[in-house]
């Protein structure tokens, strides 16, 4: 028996009456969107359920249709217990979910002329993987072709990786105290002649934003061509992108098979890798390549062992090899950047000069990274172009006030505050990620949700997988139950303080 449902105002598929008329499974399924898109948001439903659709009820049974196997396997996945919880509640008689391909000879529905990727780099719920799927429908790709129709292995054409910066080479690569030891291992691997079996293997370099890691491996990925070593750089976004495609063109085979015959495998931003069956195929594609004397090089934002949201079996392979982390640039160092800088800039700008004063001054108060040095050299650039002034170090404090200003503090992560939290209330990091449901565990898992909403920018979604996998609903109620006790418990306010001191020290 469908439920009783009051029209709703402004759908023209309900009927506009006074009394109460029993909802379709059209209706139901509409109202259903519509909850799905309220409580995960425009980006995740457009991304994920914008093109599944409703075919039939029958016997309890909902079934539901998509375009791809990979949409198929990921909403199976992640969200059938979400949608059925979701559709039942508004049509009583779904007991359970059937997930389908419809055939493509099925007429669409209307999809835009061109989808805008520009999300792609962004970590959020398989981002890069998904919008590759959804263009996969609406475009054709030279990738696809190229796989389709496979080169001969050794035409250097195997497996086309992204762009590479000719500036970004060891030649430009200006070396400190704290990137020595990255740059020497870079360049031994990326020297080393093909076939040599190589002690450094994979090389994982880890680094904050703008320290230099990506020139570092484009500089390697240069000098490996240079040698005739076959090389593909990918960004992890590209990677994931490129075997989507091949999944959609039901080449993965190929693809991984050319992808294997390379010599070196250079992969940035590794952190950014999303997707069960992705990170599964890169594990598999890494044991091939080592196994095979070949050379990985990969690069990301922390070490191995603090990328929570890549497979374990992918983090250890990645330990496995040497980690070498780059550290904030030294003062000796920025000056030589800035002086880089600086000489770069005369070549348009002869008659920009800046004192040496100005260059220390600058050095000393920023100790971000290589970007900001460079935004700061941009304003001196414009202060004295435009005023025709001569340099201070007066002037310079002006120009570059807001760069000072924006010190990147010390980052928190998620890991420290489970550790420390467990420390000072005499639980396990394990339990804090259980579901035990004792006060004792419940009490300090809420507060180190509070303190991970409140210390970091990640997103409620996101502390909820870091806490076992949980719902953003239930770190909602956590950081709001915590707001409320502290505001009445002095006690548990003081603690909460504290623990922010020991984790910003």
């Amino acid at each position: 028996m469908l439920k009783q449902r009051a029209p709703i105002i402004g759908n023209p598929s309900i009927p506009s009456q006074d009394t109460a008329v029993a909802a379709t499974p059209a209706e139901s399924w509409n109202r259903t969107c519509r909850r799905l898109r309220a409580e995960l948001g425009e980006d995740i439903y457009n991304s994920w359920f914008g093109r599944l659709e409703l075919d039939a009820v029958r016997d309890g049974v909902a079934y539901l249709t998509v375009p791809t196997r990979f949409l198929k396997s990921w909403i199976q996945s992640h969200y059938n217990d979400k949608i059925l919880g979701v559709l039942s509640s508004e049509l009583s008689e779904v007991v359970s979910l059937s997930i389908s391909v419809r055939s493509s000879m099925r007429a669409p529905a209307s999809r835009p002329a061109t989808v805008d990727l520009s999300h792609l780099a962004h970590p959020v719920v398989d981002a890069p993987a998904m919008a590759a799927v959804q263009r996969l429908d609406t475009q054709r790709f030279d990738m696809s072709a190229r796989i389709t129709n496979p080169a001969p292995m050794g035409d250097g054409d195997a497996i086309s990786g992204s762009p590479l910066d000719r500036r970004l080479t060891f030649a430009s690569f200006l070396v400190g105290k704290s990137n020595q030891f990255a740059h020497a291992a870079a360049q031994r691997v990326a020297t080393a002649p093909a076939g040599e079996t190589s002690l450094y293997n994979p090389l994982y370099i880890h680094a904050s934003v703008g320290l230099g890691k990506t020139h570092l491996l484009q500089a390697a990925a240069h000098a490996a061509t240079d040698a005739g070593r076959r090389v593909v750089y990918l960004t992890a976004e590209k990677f994931m992108y490129r075997f989507v495609c091949a999944l959609k063109a039901q080449t993965a085979h190929t693809f991984k098979e050319k992808l294997r015959g390379i010599d070196m495998l250079v992969i940035d931003d590794v952190q950014f890798l999303q997707g069960k069956s992705i990170q599964t195929e890169f594990c598999h594609t890494l044991n091939a390549l080592i196994d095979a004397g070949k050379q990985i090089v990969v690069a990301a934002d922390r070490p191995p062992g603090e990328l929570e949201s890549l497979d374990e079996r992918v983090r250890s392979r990645l330990a496995g090899g040497l980690c070498v982390e780059m550290g904030s640039l030294d003062e000796a160092l920025r000056v030589k950047i800035l002086e880089n800088r600086i000489a770069a800039a005369r070549v348009t700008q002869p008659g920009f000069d800046v004192p040496v004063p100005v260059v220390a001054y600058v050095a000393r108060v920023i100790e971000t990274n290589g970007r900001d040095l460079e935004g700061a050299v941009s304003r001196l650039l414009a202060r004295t172009t435009l005023t025709g002034a001569a340099l201070t170090v007066e002037m310079a404090e002006d120009a570059i006030r807001d760069l000072v200003r924006t010190r990147e503090p010390k980052r928190v992560k998620i890991e420290d505050i489970q550790k420390l939290v467990a420390t000072h209330y005499n639980v396990s990091r394990a339990d804090i990620l259980s579901s035990r449901r004792t006060a004792t565990v419940v009490r300090p898992r809420q507060i180190a949700m509070y303190l991970a909403k409140v210390l970091t920018l990640r997103s409620l979604p996101e502390i909820g997988r870091r806490f076992g996998g949980r719902d953003h609903t239930t770190v909602l109620h956590a950081v709001r139950k915590i707001e409320g006790l502290a505001q009445k418990d002095g006690t548990l306010s003081e603690e909460i303080e504290l623990l922010k001191r020991m984790l910003a020290e």
